[in-house]
């Protein structure tokens, strides 16, 4: 008796429940075809919520179950994997031989040597400062590449510096000023500045060059940047989205609550290249005699070459130029602009560094790389191609945890590297990510050196563009040397060749537009 009332009570429970389930499709469904939105709901109600559920997790199937090893973007599962084993102090080591292509057109090698040469037994730095500089600095073959605190969580800004202060290397506070976090543990800082001037702002937005002084007085910053525009997003501003405002970034900022912090597209403090040259000499000055120099992501060579003239008018040289190439990361910016926008790293590096040889400046100026740089054979690329040293944002971050899930301009990030929220925010682990950070910079520079040294070089002003071989071809490989062309110190200055003479001649230090 009792059995049977129980299962007339479960069969009634049962009924009841799809009888709910049922009013709430029905409901779901009245809604989708009455709303005038979405057309794909309007004719298929109810199911038309499983495709934005299977397009909402695209990328993570993707990524985890489709892409193969060497075809993810913007790094590569191999590439991804080689971060995070280095970020636990291991070589990265793999069997059985490379997933590359080596015959495809445009895949490079280094050139080894039949009698390589021992590794130094410590890893070669570079000394950043010129005529006009009283305090050079020492940086590291690879640094923390700019990202500030506000795109960045706290806890990842926090082991960035920690990892670069156990390191010896530097860190790039990014255009969003110096936080607390960039403090805390006392690690080498590159103080930038964008078009917002954030912590040497006036109320209306111009540049303080009292505040400007008063905080590029503290020993912890070692050189000041002025960045004049980005790879991913050249010819505007940054953007930090107002999800990722909180009052804390906002008082460091000096910005509005609950609103899209846009920086400028252009500076207030210069509009010709005399301007921007004479503006990194005053930040030198005001920071006391500290490497001062520029950020750009190239935008043509007529405009490197009207700033290389300025230089020689004005009489005084930045200390040092980062180019970031169109390649490069960023925590939020339009489709088109880092779709379409800017000149790759290889060809803006490449004419940075021939313009100031042409131009008899290359020996004042230092050049640093910044745009996909993460492994060894990156860094040493990027120096044959003409950098002094490279900084690195996207694998430092993944260093400290980020899995490339793309969300950096949401706020949610999954791994708490890039965002505001505590909760996603306490996933990072101070101590432990900081280990991480130091274990990769030091494994990945060692592999530089050990690439160099199976080259026969052990310091980096010897390499040469010979040392570099693209494949042009499945059946022709030919070196940098012989595919691009190298001036000779001074050259445009006394004969310029005839592939730069018109852009030379159009170049003015009075302005960025031609002549």
């Amino acid at each position: 008796m009792m059995g049977r009332m129980a299962k007339e009570k479960s069969g009634n429970f049962g009924k009841v429940a799809l009888g709910t389930v049922a009013a709430a499709l029905g409901g779901v469904a009245i809604h989708d075809m009455t709303q005038t939105k979405n057309p794909i709901l309007r004719n298929y109600p109810v199911l038309g919520h499983m495709r934005n559920m299977l397009t909402d997790i695209g990328p993570e199937l993707r990524q985890y179950f489709i892409e193969r090893d060497w075809d993810g973007r913007p790094f590569n599962r191999d590439q991804r994997n080689a971060i995070y084993e280095r970020a636990k102090g291991k070589q990265s080591e793999t069997s059985f031989g490379t997933v590359q292509d080596v015959y495809a057109t445009n895949h490079e090698h280094l050139v080894h040597t039949l009698a390589p040469v021992e590794m130094p037994d410590e890893p070669p730095r570079i000394l950043v400062g010129g005529k006009d500089c009283s305090k050079p600095y020492s940086i590291s073959m690879l640094n923390v590449s700019s990202m500030s605190f506000g795109s960045l969580s706290k806890n990842a800004v926090r082991s960035l510096n920690k990892g670069a202060a156990m390191g010896g290397f530097a860190h790039n506070t990014g255009e969003g000023g110096v936080s607390p976090y960039h403090k805390e543990f006392g690690g080498d800082l590159v103080w930038q500045m964008g078009t917002g001037y954030f912590g040497a702002r006036t109320p209306d937005g111009d540049f303080d060059p009292v505040k400007f002084r008063d905080r590029a007085a503290d020993d912890q910053i070692k050189m000041v940047e002025l960045k004049v525009s980005q790879g991913a997003k050249p010819g505007i501003g940054g953007v930090l989205p107002a999800d990722k405002i909180t009052k804390e970034v906002s008082e460091i900022r000096g910005v509005p609550m609950g609103q899209d912090c846009i920086s400028p597209a252009g500076h207030r403090v210069f509009s010709t290249p005399v301007e921007l040259i004479e503006f990194i000499a005053k930040m030198r000055e005001l920071s006391g005699g500290k490497p001062a120099g520029f950020k750009l992501c190239v935008s043509s060579r007529r405009e490197v070459l009207a700033i290389c003239k300025a230089i020689r008018e004005v009489g005084t040289a930045p200390d040092f130029i980062v180019v970031d190439g169109s390649e490069g990361g960023t925590g939020a910016a339009p489709i088109d602009f880092e779709d379409h926008m800017g000149m790759p790293l290889t060809h803006g590096l490449m004419t940075v560094h021939n313009a100031l040889v042409g131009t008899g400046l290359r020996d004042q100026v230092k050049i640093g790389a910044s745009g996909k740089v993460a492994g060894g054979s990156d860094i040493v690329m990027r120096m044959i191609q003409g950098a002094d040293y490279t900084n690195s944002a996207r694998a430092m971050m993944m260093a400290v945890g980020c899995i490339q899930a793309q969300r950096c301009h949401t706020g949610e990030c999954p791994a708490g590297v890039a965002t505001q929220d505590p909760r996603r925010n306490r996933a990072v682990v101070v101590k432990d990510k900081a280990q991480a950070v130091y274990n990769y910079h030091h494994t990945t520079v060692n592999t530089a050196v050990r690439l160099m040294a199976s080259m026969g070089v052990t310091d980096p002003a010897d390499l040469t563009p010979d040392m570099l071989r693209r494949n042009v071809s499945p059946t022709d490989s030919r070196s940098y040397a012989n595919i691009y062309e190298w001036l000779r110190p001074g050259q445009l200055l006394e004969d310029p060749p005839s592939s730069w003479a018109p852009d030379w001649k159009a170049a003015s230090p009075d302005t960025f537009r031609p002549v």
